[in-house]
């Protein structure tokens, strides 16, 4: 099957998603939808040539070319466009993070099961060849018992970027930048046992920077964090019994890692993988054109489950640190 796509939102991540869409196999961009019609047909002409551009989300649901659709809208409005998708049958996937509150993303998640179609948040690192292979290799028992994690992402975000600064349109260091870390955390162990939060607010009230502790009972635990206004060095390590892994930066790329590990006679033995791509994107849109040929609901590997977890722990931050945010309302019915 060749899957036509809609694209909800025209910005910086639609054109790196339409980009590596060229590359994925399996689909192609037939329409966009844009508060403005000229930006979507700008978008589309840039894109694909002969796919539609709407300024509304409805007229571009109801073409029946659309077979899914990608949220890229600021984070506080995904939630009305996706479910709108998921009510007129079509497959979504939701940029992360997929809601700024719990309440949405469970509705969301909610609403594909009753629906039986399918929805994802768009966590591409997962489907990257350097994650896959990081995986592998911890199943594979090489390292040992994966004990703990230490992962950030940060840089100082100017005024320009007011994705940062705006709470209206999902700003802060948590939303922008929190799912790389705590994304991770969440692949390597599941669902959090407890989760600690300290962190600044600026004055617009989103957070400047957050720091969380999470632990598992499986006894592992993470010590991750974000900010916008400083440089990081934008990594993870991971510790566990008999080596410990550096995952090299920029951590959302997940370019590769280096295994360290005690050498015979004393000092250390370095492995370096390198799993460096462009245009990874592609990847995870390969991983949905899959999942659809399969006919699934949900992906096997950024489950509902993933979803809820990330949000919770947003949400756990957000109550503790009193950050604003302008939060979805969510319909009855």
């Amino acid at each position: 099957m060749s899957v036509g796509w809609g694209f909800v939102g025209t910005g910086g991540i639609a054109d790196t998603v339409a980009r590596a869409l060229e590359l994925a196999p399996g689909g192609r961009l037939v329409a966009v939808a844009s508060r403005e019609v000229d930006r979507a047909a700008r978008f589309a002409a840039d894109h694909a040539a002969g796919a539609s551009p709407y300024g509304d989300v409805q007229e571009m649901l109801a073409d029946p070319a659309v077979d899914a659709v990608y949220v890229a809208t600021t984070h506080p409005q995904h939630h009305a466009p996706a479910r709108q998708a998921l009510l007129a049958g079509k497959a979504v996937l939701v940029e992360k993070p997929m809601t700024v509150s719990l309440a949405a993303t469970r509705d969301l998640l909610d609403t594909a099961q009753q629906r039986g179609v399918f929805c994802m948040e768009a966590y591409w690192t997962r489907f990257l060849p350097g994650t896959v292979a990081l995986l592998e290799l911890i199943e594979s028992g090489a390292v040992g018992r994966v004990r703990g994690l230490h992962a950030d992402f940060g840089f100082p975000a100017p005024p320009s970027l007011t994705r940062f600064h705006d709470p209206a349109i999902g700003g802060g260091s948590l939303f922008d930048l929190g799912p790389y870390p705590v994304g991770l955390a969440l692949t390597l162990f599941g669902t959090p046992a407890r989760v600690r939060v300290a962190g600044v607010l600026a004055e617009s009230g989103v957070d400047e920077q957050v720091a969380l502790a999470l632990d598992w009972p499986s006894g592992a635990s993470a010590a991750l964090s974000t900010t916008m206004v400083a440089r990081t060095p934008s990594r993870a390590w991971i510790e566990a019994s008999e080596a410990w892994v550096e995952v090299a930066s920029s951590l959302p790329s997940a370019p590769g890692f280096t295994v360290h590990r005690p050498a015979a006679g004393g000092g250390e033995e370095v492995t370096v993988h390198d799993h460096a791509v462009a245009d990874g994107h592609r990847f995870m849109l390969e991983h949905v054109h899959e999942c659809l040929a399969a006919g699934r609901t949900s992906s096997p590997l950024v489950t509902p489950r993933f979803s809820l977890d990330l949000a919770a722990v947003f949400e756990t931050a957000v109550e503790a640190l009193g950050i604003t945010r302008a939060a979805e309302v969510i319909a009855a019915g």
